[in-house]
């Protein structure tokens, strides 16, 4: 298992970063997610309950070369919003293969863990855990496994 190059070089700039500048950098990605297409509402997607906030994402792999990702995450929850940012950043435009390959517990490489609480990082394995099993029943890739930080 591996992680694609883009998703690489967020890991590399938070571990760059001590814990207070890891912080100001999710900010910073919670700042950059992208609106949603005016074609496609929150009604439309998944919910991820793993998250603490109302958060929300559709994957559309119908081409398996270049899997689009799309989040919706409120404002008021920066952290979760900022989880997001470095999915869609990450693996946006990637293979469903190269996002199917990504390490369910990835996120531990940007060392986030003395800055943010456990049940905030299990929020954004759940976010992979359901890319991965969208990817997978979109594609008909790999075992249907359940959605979830194990996904």
């Amino acid at each position: 298992m591996s992680v694609p190059a883009s998703l690489a070089e967020i890991v590399d700039d938070f571990a760059a970063l001590g814990d207070s500048d890891k912080v100001t950098l999710l900010l910073e990605f919670a700042g950059e997610l992208p609106e949603l297409p005016a074609e496609l509402t929150t009604e439309a997607m998944e919910p991820v309950p793993e998250c603490q906030s109302p958060v929300f994402l559709s994957v559309d792999a119908h081409d398996p070369d270049a899997v689009r990702l799309y989040f919706s995450a409120p404002r008021e929850a920066p952290t979760t919003r900022g989880f997001a940012s470095i999915l869609h950043q990450g693996l946006d435009g990637e293979s469903a293969q190269t996002i199917l390959d990504v390490p369910a517990d990835f996120y531990y490489d940007l060392g986030l863990g003395k800055a943010v609480s456990p049940l905030r990082l299990r929020g954004m394995a759940g976010m992979l855990g359901r890319i991965k099993a969208q990817v997978r029943r979109q594609t008909g890739t790999g075992p249907q496994a359940p959605a979830g930080p194990t996904g």
